[in-house]
């Protein structure tokens, strides 16, 4: 089977999204950047699965110039997979993307507003805040269009009345960077419960930002 290896590693985060209630029961998806028979592409989880069932041949590829309605794969892909493909579009290091519907971080995004820098890990999303996607009815090209939006110098952000989506290097450090979204949510709900946090300066921000190009590495 082509890139076995990448299905089955989809598979086992998928599973995480689950095991680590980042995304529970058949809600969120997942996608690697892939090359199958020369076109250029990704590998995303199908539509309404539950992970548990999962099997490599369920994992659908497509290719970035394709629509859902020409895929030849026996599943349908993600309903999601139109900002799956617009992330690999236009952000050439996204080799990977974590879309969940995280418990904090969906909370937090009913409210429609970018997280300010209260906490000065708000940079590992790559800026001096967490924006919020504008809502729009899922796997439409408008929601897509609003994450493209959101995600401007960013690889994280919220998804307005619906979740969240991190990409990274590979599915690990996007997995891990959406683990990091959620946690700063649920501190970021806490703090509220006490009334208005302090908010970092953009001039802290920056320099946070400098420093945190080199934070992970191990």
């Amino acid at each position: 089977m082509k890139n076995l290896d990448q299905r089955n590693q989809i598979i086992e985060y998928s599973l995480k999204l689950n095991s680590t209630n980042l995304s529970p029961l058949r809600s969120g998806n997942i996608s690697l950047r892939a090359e199958q028979d020369n076109i250029q592409g990704y590998l995303i989880t199908p539509s309404g699965k539950k992970y548990e069932t999962l099997k490599p041949e369920d994992i659908v590829f497509m290719g970035l110039n394709e629509e859902e309605e020409k895929n030849n794969s026996t599943n349908k892909p993600s309903s999601e997979w139109r900002f799956h493909r617009d992330i690999y579009v236009n952000k050439k290091d996204a080799k990977a993307i974590v879309h969940a519907h995280s418990p904090h971080a969906t909370a937090v995004s009913s409210h429609g507003k970018s997280i300010p820098p209260f906490h000065y890990m708000i940079a590992l999303a790559g800026g001096e805040d967490i924006k919020c996607a504008d809502y729009a009815t899922f796997g439409t090209e408008e929601l897509s269009k609003n994450v493209i939006k959101a995600l401007e110098n960013r690889s994280a952000c919220l998804m307005s009345n619906h979740g969240q989506v991190a990409f990274g290097k590979n599915l690990e450090d996007a997995f891990e960077l959406a683990q990091e979204i959620e946690n700063i949510c649920h501190q970021y709900t806490i703090a509220l419960k006490l009334g208005q946090p302090k908010i970092l300066s953009f001039k802290e921000m920056k320099k946070v930002l400098d420093k945190a190009k080199n934070y992970k590495k191990g």
